[in-house]
C-alpha cells in the first residue's frame, strides 16, 4: 500500500449519555412543540453530565476507530481535531487527545478551527498530506468532535446537540474520498462568539442565506464538472451538515433552483437522498463540527462498496466544501452502527430540572 491509497480505513462515532426531548424544552420555554418538531424538524438534543466534555466525547470516539483499524498508535503521523469548542485559547484540543489515548513521538498534533467546518477540513489536510507523500507510510487521525450550547431561552436552544466521529485515514476500507472537491467561501458574520463570551451570537436570516448560498454554489461546481444535474442522479445519498434538519431542507430547494430542477424534481431528491441520511441527526442534534459525518456514519452503514454519495460542508464565517466518496469493502458491514445504537439506546433522557441544573453547571465544566 502506498500513501496515494488513501481514505477512511476506520471509523467511529461517540454520542453523549443523556438528551432531552425538544417537547420537553418546549413546555419548558412555554412554546408550542410543533415550532419545534414541525418547524425545525428537530427531536432530540445529546447534552453531557458534568465531568463530561468535547474532550471526553474525541476520546471514545477516537478509541472505536483505533480499535476496529487494527493498527498501532506508533503508525500514527498526524493528529488533527476540528472543534469549536474550545477548552483553551492556545492549548490545541489534540493534546488532550493524545494524552488520553496515549499517544506521543513523532506526530504532527493540532486543532482546526472553522466553525462547523472545521472537521472537514481537518479531513482534507490528512487525505492531502497522504496523497502528497509527506505522511511515509503513515496514518492520521483525524476526529470532529464538538458540544453546542446556546444561551437558555435563545431561537437557537433547541437545535443543540453534541457528537464526535473519529475516523483513521489511510486505506480506504471504509470509503474512498475523491480527490476532486467543491468549495465556496465569503466573509460574513452570521454566526460567531466574541473571545471571553460563553454563548454564540447568531444571525439567523443572514446565516440560513449564507447556508443556502454555499450549497447552491458548491452543487453547481459539482455538476459543471460531472455531467449536469445528472450528477444528482448517480449519487446514492448526499449528506449535508445538519445544523436542524429545516435548514437543510431549505439548502436543498436552494440547490433545485440552482440546477434549474423542478419543484417535484427537488422534493423526491430530498426526500429519497437526503432525508434518509439524518435519522441519527435527530436524536443527536447539532452537533456542529461532527454533524455532518453523523450523517455520513450513518448512511455508509450497509452500503456495498463503490456505492457513490456526497457530503457537504458548511461552517459559518463562512467556508463550504462539498465532496464525494464511494463505499468501500468494510462499509457493508457498518461495524459501527451497534455502538451508536447502544448510546441512544442506554443514554438518559432528563426532565426540565435536570436539564436546569446541567446549564447552571455549565461554566464550572469548562463548556463554553
Amino acid at each position: 500500500m502506498t500513501d496515494t491509497d488513501t481514505g477512511i480505513a476506520s471509523l467511529g462515532v461517540q454520542l453523549p449519555p443523556l438528551a432531552m426531548d425538544v417537547e420537553v424544552l418546549a413546555a419548558l420555554r412555554g412554546v408550542d412543540p410543533a415550532k419545534l418538531t414541525v418547524g425545525l424538524g428537530c427531536r432530540e438534543m445529546a447534552l453531557c453530565p458534568e465531568g463530561y466534555d468535547v474532550a471526553t466525547l474525541a476520546a471514545g470516539a477516537a478509541r472505536r476507530a483505533l480499535a476496529r483499524w487494527g493498527g498501532s498508535l506508533d503508525q500514527i503521523g498526524l493528529l488533527a481535531v476540528g472543534t469549536e469548542t474550545a477548552k483553551d485559547m492556545s492549548r490545541p484540543l489534540s493534546a488532550w487527545l493524545a494524552d488520553a489515548l496515549g499517544l506521543r513521538g513523532a506526530v504532527r498534533s493540532y486543532e482546526v478551527k472553522h466553525a462547523c467546518y472545521g472537521g472537514t477540513l481537518a479531513l482534507r489536510q490528512a487525505l492531502e498530506w497522504r496523497w502528497s507523500g509527506a505522511a511515509r507510510g503513515k496514518a492520521a487521525l483525524v476526529v470532529a468532535a464538538d458540544v453546542a450550547l446556546y444561551a437558555p431561552e435563545s431561537p437557537g436552544e433547541p437545535t443543540q446537540g453534541a457528537g464526535a466521529v473519529a475516523m483513521v485515514v489511510e486505506a480506504p476500507r471504509v470509503a474512498e474520498v475523491s480527490r476532486a472537491s467543491f468549495s465556496y467561501s465569503e466573509p460574513a458574520f452570521d454566526f460567531w462568539r466574541p473571545v471571553g463570551e460563553a454563548y454564540p451570537r447568531v444571525d439567523g436570516p443572514l446565516s440560513l442565506e449564507c447556508y443556502v448560498k454555499a450549497a447552491a454554489r458548491c452543487f453547481e461546481q459539482l455538476a459543471a464538472e460531472r455531467g449536469g444535474r445528472e450528477a444528482l442522479a448517480r449519487l446514492h445519498a448526499a449528506c449535508f451538515h445538519v445544523p436542524f434538519p429545516k435548514m437543510v431542507k431549505k439548502a436543498v430547494a436552494g440547490v433545485g433552483e440552482a440546477l434549474g430542477l423542478s419543484d417535484a424534481e427537488t422534493a423526491a431528491f430530498f426526500e429519497q437522498k437526503v432525508e434518509p441520511t439524518m435519522r441519527w441527526s435527530r436524536r443527536a442534534g447539532n452537533a456542529y463540527g461532527a454533524a455532518l459525518w453523523i450523517a455520513v456514519a450513518q448512511t455508509l452503514a450497509g452500503l456495498e462498496q463503490g456505492t457513490p454519495i456526497a457530503a457537504f460542508s458548511y461552517g459559518s464565517g463562512f467556508g463550504a466544501e462539498l465532496m464525494t466518496l464511494t463505499a468501500g469493502p468494510d462499509a457493508a458491514a457498518g461495524a459501527w452502527v451497534a455502538e451508536v445504537e447502544a448510546d441512544l439506546a442506554s443514554r438518559t433522557l432528563v426532565d426540565a430540572d435536570r436539564y436546569l441544573a446541567l446549564r447552571a453547571a455549565e461554566r464550572g465544566q469548562g463548556i463554553q
